[in-house]
């Protein structure tokens, strides 16, 4: 009997196969491999491709890493990187580690070339939060034995790569009983983007617990926001002119919740008297608010924390697991109250 033919295991190329067949110097290759700056464009993308088609056999063990830690996020400047740092800091300090914060953007002609950074640095690892490094991106680190580990991706992230994110649904679900159990029925939604899966999951929490309780969500009372402060406002805006206007919003961040608390200012209402207002994420502002704000506190710097741990032991050649929750917490505070 004639046996099956099966195709060649295709294994991964030494750092001399893949100049070879890139039609390249060894030493062109290395420096594409770290990163250096001193290979034509052309040259970069090509040794690349190959790497991406054929796969790279790297050192078991970068015996010449830096004492670094990656960390990568959209909008270093804003309130939710900081908290992020403040977890990846953490962490770095106990392991004698600095933290290199590199802005993150997905527009290319802005962004930049971030991984070239990483590799020239030769840092120990990446933590990305609030970012979404595409698959070619993620396989020029791993290639290079360099871990990536996302924190709340925002998009669906490849199970291939670890992430630390908490329980949106829950906390939607938490924020929206309690409004019901303050008497409410009229409950207004300002989301953050379609494709966000927080935005998703607390959008779900929500519906179930108006599902639970047998209270319709009206689609005049579902707006969907950006999670900016502007969007807050110009959809309570357009919620408040309603000829039934709500008598609460679950804002679906804090920023959306600030950007609502202006919108009722404007209109000459008060929260939570005329209308009830509950934000998600706790961020330190929130309770500086007036009133102070009822929120969902999401445990960001934790979240970072549990990231760098992850990426330190990925970086030990061990295997974590691939996907972590955290709990989050309602805080109550002066911005919701019964319904008049």
């Amino acid at each position: 009997m004639v046996g099956t033919a099966h195709p060649p295991v295709r294994r991964p190329l030494t750092t001399a196969e893949i100049a070879e067949l890139a039609g390249v110097s060894i030493a062109t290759v290395s420096k594409v491999l770290n990163g250096r700056s001193e290979v034509a464009d052309e040259t970069r993308a090509m040794v690349e491709r190959v790497i991406r088609e054929h796969g790279h056999r790297p050192q078991k063990r970068r015996s010449n890493q830096a004492p670094l830690i990656e960390l990568l996020s959209h909008r270093v400047a804003g309130r939710y990187s900081l908290e992020m740092v403040k977890g990846v800091q953490s962490v770095a300090h106990e392991h004698g580690l600095a933290v290199v914060l590199t802005d993150y953007s997905e527009d290319p002609t802005t962004g930049g070339d971030w991984t070239r950074g990483v590799l020239a640095r030769r840092s120990i690892g990446v933590v990305a939060a609030f970012a979404a490094p595409d698959r070619q991106e993620h396989y020029r680190l791993l290639s290079r034995n360099i871990p990536v580990v996302l924190v709340d991706p925002t998009g669906e992230p490849d199970h291939a790569v670890p992430s630390v994110g908490s329980d949106h649904w829950s906390g939607a679900l938490v924020a929206t009983r309690h409004l019901l159990g303050l008497g409410h029925r009229r409950i207004a939604v300002v989301t953050g983007p379609r494709t966000s899966p927080a935005s998703l999951a607390r959008f779900d929490g929500f519906r179930s617990a108006m599902d639970q309780a047998g209270v319709p969500v009206e689609a005049t009372l579902v707006r969907h926001g950006t999670f900016e402060i502007e969007s807050g406002i110009e959809e309570g805006r357009a919620l408040l002119d309603l000829g039934e206007p709500p008598t609460a919003v679950l804002a679906f961040n804090d920023d959306t919740a600030l950007g609502v608390y202006h919108a009722v200012a404007e209109a000459g209402l008060r929260i939570p008297h005329d209308v009830s207002v509950v934000g998600f994420d706790d961020m330190p502002d929130s309770r500086w608010m007036i009133p102070k704000l009822t929120t969902v506190r999401q445990p960001l710097a934790d979240m970072a924390a549990a990231a760098t741990r992850m990426l330190l032991s990925l970086a030990r050649g061990e295997v974590p697991q691939s996907r972590t929750m955290l709990a989050t917490q309602l805080i109550v505070r002066g911005s919701s109250g019964a319904p008049r």
